[in-house]
């Protein structure tokens, strides 16, 4: 019988593969090697990182292999070079030899080197080391210090494209979300849950906020700012101190809640607060539920007291089942004053957090970020009929929430109830 084609060592490919980042063509690379062009061309489909054509369109291979010398200067985080990356592949090397002959039972002593090993004697942690394997070693799995390197330049490349200039579709689907009240977090959420494996049509949260603020990046109105929560035209940094609450009445605390409040695991448990129109002068009622995030809102025409917040608060509830009236937290402000009589009339116990402690009840806060939507800070609030309240408020919980796996409250109070109701 023939014996079948010698297989060309380790060594063979690798030279190929050097002079090729040096700038020899692939043919003459292979001429110089002694293989025939077709198996270079081969090995370069199953191991290369990269396409044949970046190295040729470099300059004998300098403009690209050599991107750096050495080091960043003090307090940059430190490139690999090109030596690094041969360390690396002559490591990984030794491992794959190790492997190999002890695999054969040919008697070997000693271990593989660890990427923590490999890592040490480079200077770097860990982690770099096994990103770089990950990012730079071709489709089977081969690592070539050349080839990495010239990859690693490759998508170094800059300035890249904003992904909201090159996209005015993307751009109009932005400002129609954002136009119904969506944070650029949530549209982020949704891009990425209806574009799972198409980068290009989605972007993320601080992509937006940058069109947002800064004008020359990206197609976006450069009034779509309003439409934040914030409405504001810059960024704030955070910063500020603790807001100040006004007195109330002792009654059960925040530290009395039962546990099923806290797990959110039993529905039916309310947090609420007021929010302010301009000066304090108006006020709209929140309360949201803490399982389906469930929005109503109060209607408070002409003044918000406590005999009128407690009024509004009973005859909106009122109509809930029992089993949606657990409790109710509250912050301490003095519109609550008359939670005896709502207890009273709801059947329902009123928690109140600590002082100076509104975080207690986050999802109270956070729904009263998104209700500036349109309920604008320094606006008249006495405005808004007890109809136009009920729109925000369908609209609301119309919203995809990510905490409910981007349901809306309004399918998620369903789903609870009509599993209730088959139960």
């Amino acid at each position: 019988m023939r014996p079948g084609p010698r297989r060309a060592s380790y060594e063979v490919r690798a030279g190929v593969f050097d002079l090729v980042c040096q700038g020899r063509s692939l043919a003459g690379a292979a001429a110089s090697c002694g293989v025939l062009k077709q198996t270079a061309w081969r090995w370069w489909g199953e191991s290369a990182p990269v396409n044949v054509s970046l190295v040729q369109s470099a300059v004998g291979g300098a403009a690209v292999i050599a991107v750096e010398a050495g080091g960043q200067p003090d307090g940059k985080r430190r490139p690999l070079t090109q030596e690094d990356r041969s360390a690396i592949a002559v490591c990984l090397r030794l491992r794959v030899a190790v492997q190999t002959q002890s695999g054969a039972g040919l008697g070997v002593s000693g271990k593989p080197m660890s990427l923590q090993q490999i890592g040490d004697l480079i200077g770097r942690v860990k982690s770099v080391v096994s990103r770089e394997i990950a990012r730079n070693s071709g489709p089977d799995g081969s690592y070539h210090a050349g080839l990495a390197h010239l990859a690693a330049a490759e998508r170094r490349g800059r300035p890249k494209p904003f992904r909201l200039v090159e996209n005015p579709g993307l751009c109009r689907q932005i400002e129609e979300w954002m136009g119904q009240g969506w944070s650029p977090g949530l549209i982020a959420a949704v891009l990425r849950r209806d574009y799972p494996n198409v980068i290009m049509n989605r972007v993320s949260h601080e992509t937006i906020y940058q069109a947002l603020y800064v004008q020359s990046r990206g197609q976006l109105r450069q009034d779509l700012y309003r439409e934040l929560s914030t409405h504001r035209p810059r960024r704030k940094p955070r910063a500020g101190g603790k807001r100040n609450t006004s007195a109330y009445r002792e009654a059960f605390t925040i530290a009395q809640r039962p546990a099923e409040v806290e797990d959110r695991a039993v529905p039916g448990h309310w947090e609420g607060d007021l929010i302010l129109g301009a000066n304090g002068k108006s006020a709209v009622g929140v309360l949201v539920e803490r399982t389906t995030r469930f929005t109503i809102l109060l209607h408070l025409p002409s003044t918000h007291d406590a005999e009128t917040v407690a009024a509004a608060m009973i005859r909106e509830m009122s109509d809930l089942p029992d089993h949606l009236r657990r409790s109710l937290t509250w912050d301490r402000g003095g519109e609550l004053a008359r939670y005896d009589k709502i207890q009273l009339e709801l059947t329902m116990p009123v928690f109140f957090c600590d002082p100076h402690s509104p975080w207690q009840r986050g999802t109270g806060e956070n729904t009263n970020r998104l209700l500036r939507h349109w309920l604008a800070k320094g606006t008249d609030l006495s405005l808004h009929s007890r109809g136009d309240l009920r729109k925000i408020a369908a609209s609301l919980n119309a919203r995809p929430r990510p905490t409910l796996d981007l349901k809306t409250p309004a399918q998620a109070l369903d789903e609870l109830l009509t599993n209730q109701a088959a139960a």
